[in-house]
């Protein structure tokens, strides 16, 4: 014996038909269940309306986050992970490219800030790269007018980046 697993239309058509109440019902029944579920019926109900300020909140977060770093670089890479899972989580809820690119560059400005410059720790060195490599992918994805906006950050960046360590060479990453 299987359970039938149905498609996200059916489930779709079948909620439409549902009384309030009962909507309601099955909306806190699922967020009892995972953590992230809450949080993501948490954001939809009190902060997808005003997402500029949801952003901000998380930039702080972040901050806050990588100050507190510890000084051993096999730490401060499991640290730094865990922050980047968390502007995943948030970027899955708001499900916009330009916030994505927001978040992102808002990190790579702070791991600028707060990451030794003279680190050897490889792990810790590529994952400013591939952060970097996202923000580009991701702005190549944007309309032109909003790419624009983009570009002129992510080369400011890239300078920043180039001038504090001695190992990034920002003609790799140029758009």
């Amino acid at each position: 014996m299987s359970i039938t697993v149905y498609g996200l239309q059916d489930i779709k058509k079948e909620v439409q038909h549902l009384p309030h109440e009962q909507l309601a019902e099955l909306c806190l029944r699922l967020a009892r269940y995972k953590k992230e579920n809450k949080e993501l019926l948490a954001y939809l109900l009190f902060d997808a309306s005003d997402e500029h300020s949801f952003i901000e909140k998380v930039k702080g977060e972040v901050g806050f986050m990588l100050s507190q770093l510890p000084s051993q670089s096999y730490l401060a890479a499991k640290s730094i992970r865990k922050v980047l899972r968390l502007i995943s989580k948030y970027v899955k809820f708001i499900g916009s490219k330009e916030a994505e690119i927001d978040l992102l560059l808002n990190f790579c400005h702070n791991y600028l800030q707060y990451i030794n410059r003279n680190t050897s720790y490889k792990p810790l060195r590529l994952i400013l790269v591939r952060q970097v490599q996202k923000i580009s992918t991701n702005i190549k994805k944007l309309h032109e007018d909003l790419q624009f906006d983009y570009v002129n950050d992510y080369n400011a960046l890239l300078d920043e980046a180039e001038k504090k360590f001695p190992w990034f060479y920002k003609n790799d990453y140029l758009l």
